[in-house]
């Protein structure tokens, strides 16, 4: 039992870290995308 319960620890610490990364990840390229279309649309409207 005590085995098994390690195991599981271990695949949930690993699933929570892996999803941690991919929604910082995810975060930023939506953020640059947004600045990004933002200053295009600046652009557009100076000239």
């Amino acid at each position: 039992m005590d085995d098994q319960l390690k195991i599981i620890l271990i695949i949930m610490v690993s699933v929570s870290i892996f999803g941690l990364l991919v929604f910082v990840y995810v975060k930023n390229y939506i953020r640059n995308k947004i600045n990004r279309l933002l200053e295009e649309e600046d652009k557009k409207n100076l000239k």
